[in-house]
């Protein structure tokens, strides 16, 4: 009798347990898993840039279990370079990554969001969007376009560029073929070059042809690892068409807005961890190719002189100027822009600029 009582209660538990399990079955059952494709701008397995985006995919996937995978497309591998912008926006894929003055054409707002000739390092990029009204202002921009941008990497500041004759004054640009992408092109255009756009995959090719005379691309690392310095004469310092030039990720807004809170908190957070690891990455990396450059293949490092800074500084806040009044999205950005920048300014003069200027002779480049 107490065996059958015992086993009578045992069934009884179970039968309780599987009920349990069964009402909890829907709910796990219910978690559709995600798949999602990004398209970038990038060459395959370019450091840091591309590399950034399958990076960020990856997180994605480990803090969602799984649940959520992104697939990553270099440039040309199902979109061309250029084609990502309206692939997201039109939702063919749910993700692109690139820099946002390559969709000048679409929105000349955009510009501001990657780089501004003379503007913000990428310190101040980041206090703009995620202190300041920046990243607002940008989502207000890619808005019409179904897009939701974030910031999502930095290359620090960018190198001035390679050139195969010397720049000694400002009259030197007139004429040149440059590579340079977004509103410092719109400067070199100003003082008498010849803008040429083409996709990073392209850029060694083109300069060694004679297609173009000048580039720019990122910085040392980048620029060893695509062996410009087998193709120019010189190599110009500092990048002030791109100061702290912003990578971004921008996503399809009805995707984003299908998607569960917690996988949207999920890309965010992804994106500002791939904007520190970026930097922090390049920061690392630069200094010991800017070595190889310049001892294992005498790389005629160059800075630009002061006199064709200031000209060019002064061509920079005209353009400016101008494209803002052309465009009401771009002047009301070059507005707040401006704004800010003046604010991070005067505590940049006593802070790190005078801790600079402070250690600038241990580190110069003659020590």
């Amino acid at each position: 009798m107490k065996r059958r009582d015992f086993l009578k209660k045992a069934g009884a538990g179970a039968a309780v347990a599987a009920a349990a399990t069964a009402v909890s079955a829907p709910a796990v059952l219910a978690k559709k898993k995600i798949k999602w494709k990004m398209v970038t701008t990038w060459p395959p397995k370019l450091p840091y840039l591309q590399t950034g985006a399958e990076r960020l995919a990856k997180r994605v996937k480990e803090m969602s279990g799984g649940e959520f995978d992104i697939k990553v497309y270099a440039a040309g591998e199902l979109v061309p370079a250029f084609g990502s912008f309206e692939a997201v926006s039109n939702g063919t894929v749910q993700a692109g990554s690139g820099a946002a003055y390559y969709w000048a054409g679409k929105s000349p707002a955009a510009q501001w969001f990657a780089a501004v000739p003379f503007g913000l390092n990428a310190v101040g990029m980041a206090a703009w969007f995620w202190g300041g009204d920046g990243l607002k202002l940008w989502e207000e921009t890619y808005a019409p376009f179904n897009l939701v941008p974030r910031p999502a990497g930095n290359t620090g500041v960018q190198m001035g560029g390679w050139f195969n004759k010397k720049i000694e004054s400002i009259n030197d640009f007139k004429g040149l073929k440059m590579r340079i992408p977004g509103l410092g092109g719109k400067v070199l255009a100003k003082a008498g070059g010849t803008v040429v756009l083409t996709p990073g995959g392209e850029i060694f090719t083109n300069l060694e042809r004679g297609v173009i005379d000048a580039t720019e691309w990122v910085g040392p690392l980048h620029d060893y690892i695509m062996g410009f310095y087998k193709v120019a004469k010189y190599y110009y310092y500092p990048g002030w068409h791109e100061p702290g030039t912003v990578l971004e990720n921008f996503f399809n807004k009805k995707a984003y807005d299908a998607l569960p809170k917690e996988y949207q908190v999920m890309l965010d957070m992804a994106c500002a961890e791939t904007y520190n690891w970026m930097l922090s990455g390049f920061n690392a990396d630069n200094g010991a190719a800017l070595e190889k450059l310049i001892t294992q293949h005498h790389v005629n490092l160059v800075r630009f002189p002061a006199d064709v800074m200031a000209q060019l500084r002064k061509l920079a806040y005209e353009t400016l100027d101008e494209i803002a009044a052309k465009d009401k999205q771009a002047g009301k950005v070059h507005a707040a822009f401006k704004k800010f920048q003046k604010q991070v300014g005067v505590w940049g003069e006593v802070s790190e600029k005078a801790y600079y200027d402070v250690i600038a002779e241990k580190f110069s480049l003659k020590g």
